[in-house]
């Protein structure tokens, strides 16, 4: 995603390696007892309401990881930041909050969790966030719990198979690998022709869709040049 971290998220294959190491060597703690020493708790700026267990730096987060499950070259902890899709989508949700309310979301590459939580605090009924990376979604319970909502989770790879029924999916900065966003946008479509309402928060990764999505919104959303190539990011929320 740019800056210093490489593009990229854990694919199935590496997800399930890191389940393996983690039974075979044994952890020194819990996923969240890690994020919990290893973070701090922090309002993204563009959503100030929500707070996240976040790393202030790349580099030392992401060492600590490969060093806690004893692998090298280990998915990058895209867990610990608040990516600009994301904090513009989560921004959008809470502003249009009729969109969500009392309906059944998922959120495709949960991450932190941010745009799941802001879609329960929106009112949304039943929120599933999935992500096949195991301290992403220990990153998504502490979350939620921090901000007083419930949220669901899964690992299952739900690109994998064709969606569930839901009111709403949510995706937020999943279109930097050529493959994923292929994936994405084929689970996106399928999702839309079953009647769910598909809204993305995306700066215009490498590969964003062109001429499939509508703008909804944009935002000029703060971020960091360790992650980003600005300190200001125009993102847009899109919707199918």
């Amino acid at each position: 995603m740019g800056g210093g971290l490489p593009h990229g998220r854990p694919c199935a294959a590496k997800a399930v390696r890191r389940q393996e190491i983690q039974k075979s060597q044994g952890m020194s703690g819990s996923p969240e007892a890690f994020i919990a020493a290893n973070t701090r708790i922090l309002s993204p700026p563009l959503v100030p309401e929500i707070r996240l267990h976040l790393a202030e730096e790349s580099l030392p987060i992401w060492q600590k990881t490969e060093e806690e499950l004893g692998e090298m070259n280990v998915p990058p902890p895209f867990w610990a930041f608040a990516w600009a899709g994301g904090q513009a989508l989560a921004r959008y949700l809470l502003d249009n909050a009729a969109l969500v309310a009392g309906g059944s979301v998922i959120d495709l590459g949960s991450g932190s969790g941010l745009t799941a939580i802001a879609a329960k605090l929106a009112g949304a009924g039943r929120v599933l966030a999935a992500d096949i990376d195991t301290f992403s979604l220990a990153a998504v319970r502490l979350n939620a719990a921090l901000n007083g909502v419930e949220v669901s989770v899964t690992q299952e790879d739900l690109l994998a198979r064709d969606p569930d029924p839901s009111d709403i999916v949510l995706v937020g900065d999943l279109f930097y690998e050529r493959e994923l966003a292929a994936r994405v946008t084929s689970y996106l479509e399928k999702a839309a022709a079953n009647g769910a309402r598909v809204l993305i928060g995306d700066p215009k990764r490498s590969y964003f869709p062109n001429g499939i999505f509508t703008r909804a919104a944009e935002y000029q959303v703060p971020v960091t040049r360790e992650l980003e190539d600005a300190e200001i990011k125009r993102t847009s929320v899109w919707q199918l």
